[in-house]
Order: structure tokens, then C-alpha cells, then sequence
């Protein structure tokens, strides 16, 4: 039974055991309600001391100081710490002292949940405590937390720091580093105010297939898995926004939906293959009128969270009050270059990008090479709300031609330091221009390129129905939480991020030995083995199953982004491990 335990999880299951010899159940069933908790008790008291003469409360034992007859502990509880006092004879009223000199004293540990009913006094330093009258076992803890201290004047030592740990282990994480809850607390608030707001709109919440047999809506490798009865395969999707417009087609005015989107591509900072987004389409509106709805929105989640309209998000004040800065996409790629190039072919392009040395390939059309000119020299600009507004066709084949400009299409992304966080169009509603922008898709991935979109014939047919003018936003609730609440990385939002299994035996090892070998026969250098794999390509067959075109293009952008030192392989080396 002991084989792999530590000495203080020996000791912990000893000391259960001796619970139960005395007729203590460590884990009882019954409720056990409480009528008060530290916040209230440590905010309240002092005003109207009189109601908190009979107080129950509940947590976990995270310090103790046993003094004899009379011992101090700190209780925790969801929203913080209080002191609590326990004194032999009030909780062992009788001859029977076992309550205190043996379970309290040596049975119960740090960590140990209990529930404490008594009164609430001032000590003679003047700090607010529940003196305990009586004291309730609710769960024995098995494993010992880590011991962090905490100084008055706010130095933490033994801190538990160490990233892949917390986000391991997020219930040890956030039990002893629990000013991180008010991350998660905050991430409600972000949702919790957007849906508040659209209900208030008369738009409808609603939900959409997370299993697809189709994927669409974005440009992305989707996660594919198999459905037994139906004898298919089937995807976890990569967007919602093809069925959210046939509900718009059905006769909703206004529909939304916050939902999962599954991915099977890289990870990074900002990157988890499972995210949440929201999406909302609204018929007989444009993207112009979602320009000043998505300002509203912003402003009031910041003043949930913040209670202001400016958020404070790393070395810069960030103001999400309206109206924020437009700039067209030619005209951000003229303001940071100074190269107009809204006249120009897919030749001159190809050119220009040489010229700014910005790594692109034979796949990218016209519109490919715009983006990848815009995202090399203008995104890092965008640190105040900024909309990048009327992109060229060929990178948007299910938003609509612009109004009045030729080759455009109505859309806007909304950049805040540096980062995409929303993604609006008036939606393409003519389903002969969206048969004709589908099948020049089809042309792009004849060439070679794999984020071009499949033909979507129900999508098709659903348009010939007929849909309403309409206007569709994403906004990444995953980047925009981490805006408001001042975090670099997408994990310290997250409940529980990806990440690759914990345990690691002889056999792990020699597996990842094996596919290293397998990438190295192929002709990969082993400093791009780590690259590759960071891809999504984590054995060398899925790797021959890509797009060689595709991957080395992703090669040159993931060299780019990662700020690796190490050259670049030649186009040939590449297309070699196809072979």
C-alpha cells in the first residue's frame, strides 16, 4: 500500500485510519450548510457584530498554530481567509477531550476540509476570528498541499510558480495561489455581460452541431473521429458559422452562440487546439452597423470587469470606449510601408514580398500574399482598438463584394495589441456569387493550398432559399479574456490547457526516440524535428500525408514566429521528404 507514497501521504493515511477507529467518518454525506463566509465575516463584522453571533462556515485548514489548550487556524474558503480560534474545553465540552488533543492536534492536517459553527469576535491584536464552539471532519486530505507563505507586507515564499505544474495541476494551483481565481471570475464576467447584452437585443441563444460531417466555416485541420452506428466519419467542428446562417435562412432575426472549436494544429501563447468563441448573426444589418455594436459590447465587458472603459494591458492603457480607429487593409499596409499595393497583380506582389523578405511560395494568390505582407508589417502597429476594414476577395469567399469597390468585400477584424479578436462581414447572402467564390477556392487548392474551403452544397442550397441582408462577428473569447485580465499566455485563461500526458515511462521515451529516427531517415534535420512537430505533425506518416507546398510555407512562417535562429531548408530539401 505504501509502494510510491511519501512519508507525509504515509502519515496522512495512518492518521485516516485512526479516524475511523474512532468512529469518524473522514468523508461524511450529509450536508453540511453554511450561512456565511470569510469575505462577509472579515467586510461586515465590525459594522453589525451582532449578526454574526451564530455563524457556520466551512473550508480547508491552510495554517495552524497550536498553543495547549487553545489553538488559532486559518479556514479557506471560495472567497478567502479567516481566523479561526479553537479551544479545548468549547469543542470537548465533556471529560471526552479526544475532539481536540487527538483529532484536532494530531489527526487533522493542512489542507483538511471542516466545517466550524461559533461566534465571531475581535482578538486581542485586533484580528476578526469565529471563536469554534463546534467542529466538523468534512473531507481528509490525502496528499500534502504545497506550503506557501505569505508575509504581511505581501512577500510569498516556496511560491508555487512553476507553469506546466499550475496548469497541470490547476486545483493545487489555484487552492494555494488563490488571487489567480479572480482570472476565471473575470472570465465569467466577460461572458455573462455579452450574453446579457445580446439577450437585452432580443437575440437568441442557440446551439449548433459540435460533430460535423462536413467541416467548414474556417480554414483549419479539423480533429476527425468515426460514428460506429452510422458507419462514417465524422469532425469536431472548426467553426459554426454555416449553420448559424441557415437559422438566420429559418427566420431568426438575431442568433449567437458561445461553443467550443476544436482545431488539430499548432500550439503556442495564443494558440489551444480546443477554444471558445462566440458568433452572432443578425439579419437586415451590415458591417458597418456591427462596427458600433461591437464597441458597445467591448465597453461594457470592460466595465464589468474593470469598472472603466480603459484596461490596463502591459506597458499600455487600452481603451475600449467607441469609436475606435478604421484603416482599410491597403491603407494599413501604405501607412507602415509606405508600398501601395491595391493595384497590384499577383506578379508585382510576389515581388513585393521578396523585397520586404517575406517568405512566400508558389500556393498563395493574390489575396494570401496581401495578408502576408499585412501580418509581417502591420499587425505589431495595432496596439489601440483598430479595424482593418475592406480586405481583398480572394481572402474572404463568404463575405460580400464591396458596395462600391471593386475586387473588395465587406469585412473588418478588430486588432487590439497586435492580435486579431474579432472578425465581422456583411454576409454574402447571393448564392450564385457563393457557388462562383467556392469554386475559385477550388482553384486555390488545385495549387496546392490546403486553408482553401470545400464546397458546401446544403450551405448552397439552403441560400437559394433566400437569406436576408445579415451581418455575422467572431470574437475569440480566449484572447479577449486575456486582454482583460492582462495575461500573455491563452493557458493562464484556461481552466485545464492542452498539454501533452504527464507521465513519462521508458517505453514514451523510446517511442518519440523512434519517430525522431523515422523524421530523420526522411531527410528532416533533427533541429526542425521540434518544428515539425510543434505543427501537429507528430509522426512522420502524418507528415507525408500534408501538403508539401502547404508545409513548407508553414516552415518559413513558423521560423518567422518563433524567432528561430537556424536556417531555413531549401524548397527542394523539403519537397525530398515526400518522396
Amino acid at each position: 500500500m505504501s509502494i510510491g507514497l511519501s512519508e507525509q501521504e504515509i502519515f496522512r493515511r495512518e492518521a485516516l485510519q485512526q479516524l475511523r477507529n474512532l468512529g469518524i467518518n473522514p468523508y461524511p454525506a450529509e450536508a453540511f450548510d453554511v450561512n456565511t463566509n470569510a469575505k462577509d465575516i472579515l467586510a461586515n463584522f465590525n459594522s453589525k457584530p451582532e449578526a454574526y453571533q451564530e455563524v457556520v462556515i466551512a473550508g480547508r485548514i491552510m495554517s495552524r498554530r497550536i498553543m495547549g489548550s487553545a489553538s488559532f487556524a486559518e479556514l479557506q474558503d471560495s472567497t478567502g481567509r479567516v481566523q479561526i480560534y479553537i479551544k479545548r474545553d468549547d469543542i470537548c465540552p465533556d471529560e471526552d477531550k479526544t475532539m481536540y488533543n487527538t483529532v484536532f492536534k494530531k489527526l487533522l492536517d493542512l489542507g483538511d476540509f471542516v466545517g466550524v459553527k461559533g461566534y465571531v469576535f475581535t482578538t486581542q491584536t485586533g484580528e476578526t476570528s469565529v471563536h469554534v464552539k463546534e467542529l466538523t471532519i468534512l473531507s481528509k486530505s490525502l496528499k500534502p498541499l504545497p506550503v506557501v507563505r505569505r508575509e504581511e507586507d505581501g512577500t510569498v515564499h516556496d511560491a508555487f510558480t512553476d507553469p506546466e505544474m499550475r496548469y497541470r495541476q490547476r486545483y493545487v494551483d489555484l487552492t494555494v495561489n488563490p488571487e489567480f481565481k479572480q482570472i476565471f471570475m473575470n472570465r465569467s464576467k466577460v461572458i455573462s455581460t455579452m450574453r446579457s447584452y445580446f439577450d437585452s437585443e432580443g437575440w437568441m441563444e442557440v446551439e449548433t452541431p459540435i460533430l460535423q460531417s462536413v467541416h467548414g466555416g474556417a480554414a483549419a485541420r479539423p480533429f476527425k473521429t468515426y460514428h460506429n452506428t452510422l458507419d462514417m466519419p465524422l469532425f469536431l467542428r472548426i467553426a459554426n458559422e454555416l449553420y448559424l446562417k441557415r437559422l438566420i435562412v429559418a427566420g431568426f432575426d438575431g442568433v449567437y452562440e458561445f461553443g467550443k472549436m476544436f482545431r488539430n494544429e499548432g500550439m503556442d501563447r495564443t494558440h489551444n487546439p480546443e477554444f471558445t468563441s462566440v458568433e452572432i448573426y443578425v439579419a437586415y444589418k451590415d458591417y458597418i452597423w456591427m462596427m458600433a455594436m461591437v464597441e458597445h459590447c467591448l465597453e461594457k465587458v470592460a466595465m464589468a470587469v474593470h469598472g472603466k472603459a480603459v484596461v490596463k494591458v502591459g506597458e499600455h492603457e487600452i481603451n475600449f470606449a467607441g469609436p475606435y480607429e478604421k484603416l482599410s487593409m491597403y491603407d494599413s499596409i501604405l501607412k507602415y510601408t509606405g508600398i501601395d499595393v491595391s493595384a497590384m497583380d499577383e506578379a508585382a506582389l510576389r515581388q513585393t514580398c521578396r523585397d520586404l523578405a517575406i517568405e512566400v511560395d508558389k500556393t498563395m494568390g493574390k489575396g494570401k500574399l496581401v495578408d502576408e505582407i499585412f501580418s509581417a508589417k502591420v499587425e505589431e502597429h495595432l496596439i489601440q482598438p483598430t479595424y482593418i476594414t475592406d480586405y481583398p476577395i480572394e481572402m474572404t469567399p463568404l463575405a460580400k463584394k464591396h458596395r462600391s469597390k471593386e475586387g473588395l468585400v465587406e469585412r473588418f477584424e478588430l486588432f487590439v495589441m497586435g492580435k486579431e479578436i474579432a472578425n465581422a462581414y456583411t454576409e454574402l447572402n447571393d448564392p450564385i456569387d457563393q457557388r462562383e467564390r467556392f469554386e475559385d477556392q477550388l482553384l486555390l487548392a488545385g495549387r496546392g493550398d490546403e486553408e482553401a474551403m470545400a464546397m458546401d452544397d446544403d450551405f448552397l442550397r439552403a441560400l437559394e432559399y433566400g437569406m436576408p441582408p445579415t451581418s455575422g462577428l467572431g470574437i475569440g473569447i480566449d484572447r479577449l479574456v486575456m486582454l482583460m485580465t492582462n495575461q500573455t499566455t491563452i493557458q493562464e485563461v484556461l481552466f485545464f490547457p492542452q498539454m501533452r500526458p504527464e507521465s513519462i515511462t521508458v517505453s514514451n521515451i523510446k517511442d518519440e526516440a523512434e519517430e525522431n529516427l523515422e523524421f530523420a531517415a526522411a531527410g528532416v534535420p533533427s533541429e526542425w524535428i521540434p518544428v515539425v512537430k510543434k505543427m501537429g505533425f507528430n509522426t512522420i506518416q502524418e507528415l507525408k500525408a500534408g501538403n508539401p507546398n502547404k508545409i513548407f510555407n508553414d516552415l518559413g512562417g513558423m521560423r518567422k514566429k518563433l524567432k528561430l535562429d537556424i536556417a531555413m531548408p531549401s524548397k527542394e530539401t523539403v519537397m525530398a521528404w515526400f518522396v
